[in-house]
């Protein structure tokens, strides 16, 4: 079974926006430099991101951890779904995908792999 192994929130002011959540549930918020990134870290080791909304209608993604994104991709196809961005690499850490299911709910794939490269 899958679970989620990743969560984005995207906002409009990368400061407010990591000072509400640390504040709010006592996460610890880091931005990655040169990036408008924040990596979260929850109490209980969940791990997160923050990042700058590029769309206004985009909202919290929740990804969920399978062994192969390209597998999972095809499966969402064949179950009526889509893909919205296919497999990319994330360098030294995974694969990822984001999907829409059939009730229009995006969501993501995540495969991890530490020797990924772009």
């Amino acid at each position: 079974m899958s679970a989620i192994v990743h969560f984005e929130i995207f906002c409009d002011e990368e400061e407010r926006a990591s000072k509400f959540y640390a504040e709010l549930f006592g996460w610890k918020l880091e931005r990655i430099p040169g990036t408008k990134y924040w990596n979260i870290t929850t109490q209980e080791g969940a791990a997160g991101g923050l990042t700058h909304r590029f769309n206004p209608l985009q909202r919290i993604i929740n990804y969920f951890g399978v062994l192969s994104v390209q597998q999972a991709c095809l499966r969402v196809e064949g179950l009526g779904g889509r893909v919205l961005v296919p497999r990319m690499a994330v360098a030294k850490a995974g694969y990822y995908a984001l999907c829409m299911d059939t009730e229009g709910n995006i969501f993501g794939l995540w495969e991890e792999d530490r020797e990924a490269w772009l």
